[in-house]
C-alpha cells in the first residue's frame, strides 16, 4: 500500500485529506510544522508529498527542494495563493503539480492517483539496450534516462527528461503547450498548461548555452516549441 505524506499546518483540512486518500486505499501520514515534515520526508520513504507552501518552521517551497535534491517520486504544492509567482517557483524547485486551495478532495485524489501511476509506469517501463537518440550533440540515453551536452551529463527530473525525449524524438515538428501537456502529462490533464513553459525553461537552463539564443528547443511565438534537428 503506497504511503503519502502530508505537510498541511491547517488540522481540518488535512484530516479531510487523509480520509479521502485512506478511502482510495493509500496509507497517510501527517505532519503540520515544516521542520517536522522535512525531517520525516527525507528519513522515510514515501510513494508522493502533498506540501502546503506556508508552513511554520520549514516553508514548502524549502522542503519541496530539499526532497528533491536527494529524491525523484512525485511532489504536489498545495496553497491558498493564486499567484502564478508560487506556481512558476514550485515546479522550479522540482514540483510535481500544485493545487489551489479551495479544491475538491476527489480532485486531489485524481492527481495523486495519476502521478504516482506515471512515477511507476517510467521506472517499471523496460527499454531495450543502447537505445539512444543523438542531435547536434545532445545525447539522450533512454536506457539509462541520462542526458549528456557535448558530452558534459545534465541532470534532469522525470518530467523534463521525458519532455526532452518526447520533443528529441519529434525533431523540427512543432508542438503547441496543449498538445506537449497532453502527450507527456496524460491523465494528468486536470493540471495546467502554464508547467510545459516552466519546465521547458528548466530544460533549457541545463541544456542550452544561452537562453536568448537557443541550439536546441526554439520558441515558435504564438503556435509552441520545437525541438530543432
Amino acid at each position: 500500500m503506497d504511503r503519502i505524506l502530508i505537510v498541511e499546518d491547517e488540522t481540518e483540512i488535512a484530516q479531510l485529506e487523509k480520509d479521502y486518500l485512506e478511502l482510495s486505499g493509500f496509507t497517510v501520514v501527517l505532519e503540520s510544522d515544516g521542520q517536522a515534515g522535512l525531517k520525516r520526508a527525507l528519513e522515510e520513504d514515501f510513494a508522493l508529498y502533498i506540501l502546503d507552501i506556508m508552513l511554520p518552521g520549514v516553508d514548502g517551497l524549502t522542503i519541496c527542494e530539499k526532497i528533491r535534491a536527494v529524491k525523484t517520486r512525485p511532489i504536489l504544492l498545495v496553497s491558498a495563493k493564486k499567484d502564478d509567482i508560487d506556481k512558476i517557483r514550485g515546479l522550479g524547485l522540482g514540483a510535481d503539480d500544485y493545487i489551489t486551495k479551495p479544491f475538491s478532495p476527489s480532485e486531489l485524489v485524481a492527481r495523486v492517483k495519476a502521478h504516482i501511476s506515471s512515477y511507476e509506469r517510467v521506472a517499471t517501463n523496460p527499454v531495450s539496450a543502447n537505445d539512444v537518440v543523438e542531435i547536434r550533440g545532445l545525447k539522450i540515453d533512454k536506457t539509462a534516462r541520462r542526458v549528456w551536452v557535448k558530452g558534459e551529463e545534465k541532470t534532469l527530473t522525470v518530467k523534463e527528461f521525458d519532455l526532452l525525449l518526447f520533443m528529441a524524438e519529434h525533431p523540427n515538428r512543432v508542438f503547441s503547450k496543449e498538445e506537449l501537456f497532453s502527450s507527456i502529462w496524460s491523465a494528468e490533464a486536470v493540471g495546467d498548461i502554464a508547467t510545459v513553459t516552466v519546465h521547458v525553461k528548466k530544460i533549457r537552463q541545463k541544456i542550452e548555452v544561452s537562453n536568448s539564443d537557443p541550439q536546441y528547443i526554439e520558441t515558435i511565438w504564438g503556435v509552441g516549441y520545437r525541438l530543432k534537428g
